[in-house]
């Protein structure tokens, strides 16, 4: 029979609390069907018991009977109805929430049930008279988040002084002294804002990408340079290797020869020795033999021929001197150094020096540090030996024994690059200082006292340190680079004219900010160190 009625809709086995088709349906004495779990839940929230169709009174709670046979039927009807008046759910669209099996697109929401309904599950609202009060809205996903969890109401006004969204309730308490506009006002206005909020995260997004290739870009350089380097290393390595080899086979030749020189001379004196004593013994027999003859004249006769001795060297002035080998080694090794050198002046210095060029700073000397007989421009780009000291006032800062002076900018990190004019000067020195150093009293400007500085004067160059590095005079010296990578730890020297290095010092080791750092010495009663020394701008054309 249940079979004979499969074009029965699936509302006629649906249950009148839940809306949904019967599950563990059970009959009422009055004749009607619920879920046993919908009718149970009812009739606990009741004080009287009665049916929620009839409204039939039981003076007691009426027993339950499982309707075995609406149970069959609803089991097969959940299998087998499917609306077919109505499309499935597209993405964008709100569910049913009483569909089961293939969900519906929800046409209606209920602000009482809380519940989205498609065409077929919404006719009770349309049929049942108290469900006809129910609010219905467009179809709403996630009804419970649009409803004040406080009043139960639809959150349906924006609270602009705490930005929040409230109910109708809330702006008569909590809100009730605050401006509220609806939801569409407030949604409008954030709307407009929302353009200029995505331009904002665009902007980020751009330069997190303009940093990403950057970042790129400065692998890149690096590789290109780590090629480079490779390349001059292997160059050059490779040079220096056949010089040694070169050397030291030549130093191997230069010692054999000199032994087999040795030898040979020992080995003709040797024959020669040996040739006298075969002469000697010889001469000894034929003494023997004539000191045994009785015949006077046979003896006087040989007697002649033996009284003088044979013709031989002297002996006492003759020596085998083994060969010296002074100074071979050291000529090999000069030989090396020369070679050396000859292959460093071909390192690509222009190269080096524009790399270095890219991180020049604009740098000004501070004139609270300046010792009180320097004269500075106003600019904070010239300093020199104004002879005579001035009355100034008492700076912890400043040098009060020596011509120094510090620039008013200081680094603690990445790498910078600055330029001194050094030309017409006769004595100066330059480089950088820590910003502890010690400006009163005799001061050793070495590493160790907080200095990585290069001087200069008659004598040549010198790099303060523990030993001193000297170096050799570079002809027409008039502009001098200063490099300084603060994280490796490394200050460099550089001709800028003759675009050449001079010196660095690496491992160095830095824990506080570094300051440029320029010594325009004294001048002499001559005037002969009277030129100023002159912070100047890069010029990578040069």
């Amino acid at each position: 029979m249940a079979c004979a009625n499969t074009s029965w809709s699936e509302e006629n086995f649906s249950c009148s609390i839940c809306l949904d088709v019967f599950n563990s349906p059970v009959s009422t004495a009055c004749g009607h069907n619920f879920c046993r779990t919908c009718i149970t839940k009812f009739w606990d929230e009741q004080v009287q018991y009665k049916c929620p169709v009839c409204n039939k009174l039981f003076n007691t709670r009426p027993d339950l009977q499982v309707n075995t046979f609406l149970s069959e039927l609803a089991a097969q009807i959940r299998t087998t109805v499917r609306v077919k008046e109505q499309p499935c759910v597209e993405p964008a669209e709100v569910p049913c929430d009483v569909c089961t099996g293939t969900q519906q697109k929800a046409v209606k929401s209920c602000l009482v049930c809380f519940t989205s309904y498609c065409q077929t599950h919404l006719e009770p609202h349309q049929r049942v008279a108290r469900l006809k009060k129910h609010r219905l809205v467009e179809p709403m996903d996630r009804l419970e988040d649009r409803m004040c969890k406080k009043h139960n109401q639809l959150l349906e006004l924006f609270c602009q002084t705490e930005q929040v969204c409230v109910c109708q309730f809330c702006t008569e308490t909590d809100h009730m002294s605050h401006p509220v506009v609806p939801l569409k006002e407030e949604y409008e206005v954030k709307t407009a804002q929302l353009g200029k909020i995505e331009a904002e995260v665009q902007q980020m997004i751009q330069e997190r990408l303009n940093n990403i290739q950057e970042i790129k870009d400065t692998v890149n350089r690096s590789k290109a340079d780590a090629d480079r380097e490779i390349a001059d290393g292997v160059h050059i390595l490779t040079a220096l290797k056949r010089c040694i080899e070169k050397c030291q086979d030549d130093l191997n030749q230069m010692v054999k020869e000199k032994l087999k020189s040795t030898e040979k001379q020992a080995e003709d004196l040797i024959k020669e020795l040996e040739q006298e004593i075969e002469d000697l013994t010889n001469r000894s027999s034929g003494v023997k033999r004539l000191s045994h003859t009785e015949d006077h004249l046979h003896f006087l006769q040989t007697f002649r021929s033996l009284k003088d001795p044979p013709p031989t060297r002297d002996w006492t002035t003759v020596e085998v001197r083994p060969p010296s080998y002074v100074g071979t080694l050291r000529r090999s090794l000069d030989q090396l150094e020369e070679t050396l050198n000859m292959e460093m002046k071909k390192l690509p210095d222009d190269a080096e020096l524009k790399r270095v060029q890219k991180y020049e700073v604009d740098v000004t000397l501070d004139p609270d540090t300046a010792a009180p007989w320097l004269i500075l421009s106003e600019d904070g780009k010239q300093v020199h030996d104004g002879d005579e000291e001035k009355e100034l006032p008492d700076n912890p800062k400043r040098f009060t024994d020596h011509p120094f002076v510090l620039t008013r900018q200081s680094f603690s990190s990445g790498r910078f690059y600055f330029e001194v004019q050094v030309k017409d000067t006769t004595d100066w020195c330059l480089g950088v200082a820590t910003e502890s150093i010690d400006r009163t009293g005799g001061t050793v400007t070495t590493p160790e006292k907080g200095y990585w500085t290069l001087w200069y004067d008659d004598d040549g160059f010198v790099f303060y340190d523990n030993p001193n590095v000297y170096l050799p005079l570079r002809a027409e010296l008039q502009k001098v680079g200063v490099f300084v990578d603060y994280d490796e730890g490394l200050v460099s020297f550089y001709d800028v004219e003759a675009r050449v290095h001079i010196y660095s010092a690496t491992g160095c080791t830095f824990s506080e900010p570094l300051y440029p750092f320029l010594c325009p010495c004294n001048n002499d009663y001559k005037g002969n160190n009277s030129a100023p020394m002159i912070i100047s701008p890069v010029n990578q054309t040069d």
